[in-house]
């Protein structure tokens, strides 16, 4: 729908740039980067130094896998306005580039500016935190984090008691005797293999090395099980309730199977041509149930990783949208524990439907991991699996870079310089999660 009104626009309005932008924005969303760059280029050839099309065609460059061309259409677009925060941002978040000590220079003073845009502010003070840890200045690094983060949650109305909420409505309603009373139904296809869990868990390399099978396509963190829960939700505009995840209760058979069809088909169309195909969004662990109900074949992978090393670079990271819980130590710490529990949960009301997969051990044992991962899913196993880093396709999220090298030990232990500055994560995480020296170390 929103192709089509971008060509409408293009059509109505030939000369009109942000039109032809949007567009091209449009067609990345969709997956056909080759063409949203060529689009960005016929833009620039009219518009040669506009620093948002040339920060938008740096992120089709990325997502695409051309790292250096990407860092060229950056530094163009930071070059054009010294101001624009995103394309400054936007190399930090490559996770492979060194800022020279102009750039921190130039990010520093920009903050000084007391008219540059909360946006832009934002994106400076993630950009030099990226920028002074790989220098070692992590003291530095962690204020400019904090004050990232402090601006992000100024218009917030994200709630620890709210989510808590949540969570335990999905627990006391979705037990045993819901999924029996349910009996039988959906859409018997086999189709999707969902990877769910906390962002920065690892999932994009699961995902990655999945869509390195020949049976697999790998596709997108998928918004569609959220906007399915969410139309599922309604709204109580007096307690800003909704009936979900009660109303599951009253599914029919022939409801579950409509909407387990839906899903199938409006997800078609980010699928190429093999039988599974992946849908990598992260947020999906709070609707297992209906997942479930609506795709009983389908096939579920909760990506776990260490809860410091996850928390932490959760914080680090700066999300495009959604994500609200990432903006706070303790917000964070109880979204991680909270995701423990339901998670607990699923596998006691649901025996053997999903498959834990730890980052941890898939770097320590990649090749086992993998044989297990494809045994779940009923698959042959394949070489091009464990080569997952040759397998040439787009990848949108923070890890692109990573999961185009063979697995390492890199992002292990990266907490522990901010050690003595995490103690608001760690009391809401609570002790039994972690190791007892890391505890000794914190503490």
């Amino acid at each position: 729908k929103a192709m089509t009104q971008a060509k409408y626009l293009c059509k109505t309005f030939p000369k009109n740039l942000s039109f032809k932008a949007q567009m091209a924005i449009e067609i990345m969303q969709n997956g056909d980067y080759e063409e949203a760059i060529a689009i960005f280029d016929d833009i620039l050839k009219k518009a040669p130094n506009d620093p948002n099309t040339l920060t938008s065609k740096g992120h089709a460059l990325k997502t695409f896998g051309k790292n250096a061309s990407a860092i060229e259409s950056y530094k163009l677009a930071h070059g054009a306005k010294p101001d624009h925060g995103e394309a400054y941002f936007s190399l930090a978040n490559l996770k492979t580039y060194s800022f020279r000590t102009s750039e921190i220079t130039t990010m520093t003073n920009q903050l000084k500016n007391i008219n540059l845009l909360s946006k832009d502010r934002v994106y400076f003070h993630f950009a030099l935190a990226y920028a002074l840890e790989k220098k070692g200045e992590y003291e530095q690094a962690f204020f400019h984090l904090e004050k990232g983060n402090e601006i992000k949650k100024i218009n917030n109305r994200y709630s620890i008691d709210r989510m808590k909420s949540e969570i335990q409505s999905q627990i006391k309603i979705c037990n045993s005797s819901f999924f029996s009373g349910h009996g039988e139904g959906g859409a018997e296809k086999n189709d999707p293999i969902f990877i769910l869990g906390l962002p920065r868990s690892g999932s994009t390399l699961i995902e990655q090395i999945l869509a390195s099978h020949s049976q697999i396509d790998g596709t997108l963190e998928l918004p569609n099980i959220l906007s399915m829960a969410h139309s599922l939700r309604g709204h109580d505009r007096l307690t800003n309730r909704g009936e979900y995840p009660a109303i599951l209760k009253s599914l029919t058979a022939g409801q579950r199977k409509e909407m387990g069809l839906e899903y199938i088909n409006d997800t078609f169309m980010h699928r190429d041509k093999a039988p599974r195909f992946t849908d990598k969004m992260p947020n999906n662990f709070r609707h297992i149930g209906l997942i479930h109900l609506i795709l009983p074949n389908a096939k579920i992978i909760d990506a776990r990783r260490y809860p410091l090393d996850c928390c932490f670079s959760i914080y680090k990271q700066l999300f495009a949208q959604g994500q609200e819980f990432s903006y706070g130590l303790e917000e964070i710490g109880s979204y991680y524990r909270n995701y423990i529990d339901l998670m607990d949960h699923w596998n006691k009301v649901l025996p053997g439907k999903i498959l834990k997969v730890n980052n941890e051990d898939v770097i320590n044992d990649l090749e086992g991991q993998v044989k297990r991962i494809i045994d779940y899913l009923g698959l042959s196993f394949e070489e091009e699996c464990i080569s997952f880093y040759n397998t040439k396709r787009s990848v949108r999220t923070a890890s692109s870079e990573q999961v185009r090298k063979p697995v390492n030990k890199d992002g292990l232990g990266r907490w522990k310089p901010y050690s003595s500055k995490l103690e608001p994560l760690v009391s809401c995480l609570g002790e039994e999660l972690l190791k007892s020296e890391d505890i000794a170390l914190i503490n």
